[in-house]
């Protein structure tokens, strides 16, 4: 992709993150939103989470790794956090205020359901820690894959499964069971597509739910 075309700083960007269970494409998802929206002539920040900067990805490689068999669920997450203040500080912030369209390979609801659900902590303990990372930035829209994790898990390539990947099925259904308490929520932003859909048909539906954010930024989808 080209550089990001840089908008009047008085056109607020659009941060648009993307969840989901483990195998449930969200990741292929977008990288096509992402070619829909270059195609179309406008390039949109490509970011993910954990990493997203040089600090983020290598407190990432410390996550995903499996000789952190070890760590400890609050370690977890706060070094989650911590790359998360990181990358809202170095990249988010300023490319929203430049007027950019983020892509972002999840965000903070994942840690509500990994830690929060997945890690037993709870969601007001990490609701906490999130207010401190995100310092008052929010998705304008969350779309949420949503895929049982047996299939998600037989998607997957278990030679190249990260420490995350290779837990326990007890842990991947809590982590979804935390997804779909959010996408119950009622909270407006979050938009669930059902993940049994083939690529092209969690596509349409995207770019269908994008376009009626009538933000001047999408007037080209």
């Amino acid at each position: 992709m080209t550089p990001q075309k840089k908008h009047p700083a008085s056109d607020r960007g659009l941060l648009i993150t993307f969840e989901g269970p483990e195998g449930s494409g969200k990741t292929t998802l977008i990288r096509a939103i992402a070619e829909h929206i270059s195609s179309r002539g406008d390039d949109p920040m490509l970011i993910r989470e954990p990493g997203g900067t040089a600090i983020g990805e290598r407190i990432r490689n410390i996550l995903l790794d499996r000789a952190s068999a070890d760590m400890c669920s609050e370690t977890e997450l706060m070094l989650m956090v911590a790359s998360r203040a990181q990358l809202v500080r170095e990249k988010i912030r300023p490319a929203l205020e430049a007027g950019l369209i983020i892509l972002c390979d999840r965000f903070a609801d994942a840690s509500v359901a990994y830690q929060g659900y997945g890690r037993s902590l709870g969601e007001k303990t990490v609701d906490r820690m999130n207010q401190v990372a995100l310092g008052g930035v929010e998705p304008d829209l969350s779309f949420f894959c949503m895929l049982p994790p047996e299939v998600g898990r037989a998607r997957q390539n278990r030679n190249q499964t990260d420490r995350l990947d290779r837990e326990t099925e007890k842990f991947h259904q809590k982590v979804f069971e935390g997804y779909e308490a959010m996408a119950s929520s009622g909270k407006r932003r979050i938009h669930v597509i059902d993940a049994t859909q083939t690529p092209g048909q969690m596509l349409d539906e995207t770019l269908a739910r994008l376009r009626l954010l009538e933000h001047g930024l999408l007037k080209y989808l």
